[in-house]
C-alpha cells in the first residue's frame, strides 16, 4: 500500500485510522488495530457505566492500550463533550501522542498539546472548516463526507467532491472519512487527493469490537437503501433505519422544536442502541456504505484486505 507522509508524521506503518467511535472504541479494539500497522483510536467513553466517571475510563483505557501494544494509537475528544477540557488534560498528564478532536473550534486545545508534543488532528466537512482548522495549526484534518456514519456536517456535502475541494485549498495532510469500507474506496480517496483513510462502521463489524451482536447483525444485514438521516434541526445523523429512526424523523416532520427533539432523544440513544442492544429504541449510527459489508472478522484482517487489495487494484491499473 502506498506510503503517505501520514506514516511517517504518525509513525505508524500504513495510513489507514479507525473511527473514534464514542461508546465503542475500546483499548481493545485501538490495539488490534494499531498492531496490525494502521492507527487505533481510543474513546473516551467507550466501555464506561451509564453515567460513569469519564476521566478515569479514559485514564484506565490509556493505561490498558498501553500495556497491550507498544505502537501508536490516538484519542477522540469531541469538543462539544462539556468535560472535553478535564479530558484535554488526562491526555496531557498520560502524554498520548495522537489526539483527534472534532465537533468545536481547534483553536482551544492545538496549540496546548502541540506543547507537549502531540499531533492533532482535526474533524472537517467543508472547506471553510479545513481553512480554519489548517489556521490552527493542526496537524492533518479528517475530512468527513455525508456518508459517515454518527454526526455529519450541515452541509451534508459527499466525500469524493470533498476532498479534491479540500485538498486544493489547504497544505495540510487530509485523511479521508464517510463510507470507505474495502479498498476500492481507500483507492479512490487517494486518488482524489487524501494522504489516508478513516473506517468507522466497518470497524463496528469485528471481532474485537464491543457493540452489541445486534447491532453488529443489523449492519452486516443491511443493503444501500438501509439507513437515515435524521436530527436535522440539531446535528444530520446517519444510522441504521429502524423503528426508533422512524419515530424520529416523524416527531421531526411534525414541526416541533429542537429543544423537543432533544428532549425525546434523552441520554445517550446511541449508546442503548449500540452498546445495548435495544435497536428498537436506540440509534444505530450506520455508514452509508453498509451494504458491502457482509462479514464479522478481525480487525487485523480489515486491515489485511485494504493493503492487500489496494496493492491489486493498483497492478490493474498500472
Amino acid at each position: 500500500m502506498k506510503r503517505t507522509c501520514l506514516c511517517d508524521l504518525l509513525g505508524i506503518e500504513y495510513p489507514i485510522f479507525q473511527g473514534g467511535m464514542l461508546w465503542l472504541a475500546t483499548a481493545e479494539l485501538a490495539v488490534a488495530v494499531s498492531n496490525a500497522g494502521a492507527l487505533g483510536v481510543i474513546s473516551p467513553l467507550a466501555g464506561m457505566e451509564r453515567h460513569g466517571d469519564p476521566s478515569k475510563n479514559l485514564k484506565d483505557q490509556i493505561s490498558k492500550s498501553r500495556d497491550l501494544t507498544g505502537k501508536p494509537f490516538g484519542v477522540n475528544i469531541p469538543l462539544d463533550l462539556q468535560y472535553s477540557g478535564i479530558l484535554i488534560d488526562v491526555v496531557l498528564r498520560e502524554k498520548v501522542g495522537i489526539v483527534i478532536t472534532a465537533a468545536g473550534d481547534p483553536g482551544h486545545y492545538t496549540e496546548l498539546l502541540h506543547q507537549e508534543g502531540i499531533r492533532v488532528l482535526h474533524v472537517v466537512s467543508s472547506v471553510r472548516q479545513a481553512k480554519n482548522a489548517e489556521s490552527c495549526n493542526v496537524d492533518a484534518v479528517i475530512t468527513e463526507g455525508v456518508e459517515a456514519a454518527g454526526h455529519i456536517g450541515f452541509d451534508e456535502l459527499p466525500l469524493f467532491s470533498l476532498i479534491p475541494q479540500v485538498a486544493d485549498a489547504i497544505s495540510i495532510p487530509i485523511i479521508a472519512a464517510g463510507g470507505i469500507v474495502d479498498a476500492r474506496g481507500v483507492v479512490a480517496a487517494i486518488s482524489l487527493g487524501a494522504e489516508g483513510v478513516q473506517l468507522g462502521t466497518r470497524f463496528v463489524a469485528v471481532e474485537e469490537n464491543i457493540a452489541s451482536p445486534e447491532y453488529k447483525q443489523a449492519i452486516i444485514a443491511s443493503k444501500d437503501t438501509d439507513t437515515v438521516i435524521t436530527c436535522r434541526k440539531l446535528l444530520p445523523t446517519r444510522s441504521l433505519k429502524s423503528e426508533f429512526s422512524r419515530s424520529l424523523l416523524e416527531l421531526e416532520e411534525s414541526g416541533v422544536s429542537a429543544d423537543d427533539i432533544r428532549d425525546y432523544l434523552g441520554y445517550s440513544r446511541a449508546r442503548r442502541g449500540q452498546l445495548e442492544g435495544d435497536m428498537a429504541n436506540g440509534e444505530a449510527y450506520c455508514g452509508a456504505s453498509t451494504g458491502l459489508i457482509k462479514e464479522i472478522i478481525p480487525a487485523a484482517l480489515v486491515v489485511r484486505r485494504l493493503v492487500e487489495g489496494y496493492q491489486e487494484i493498483i497492478k490493474k491499473i498500472v
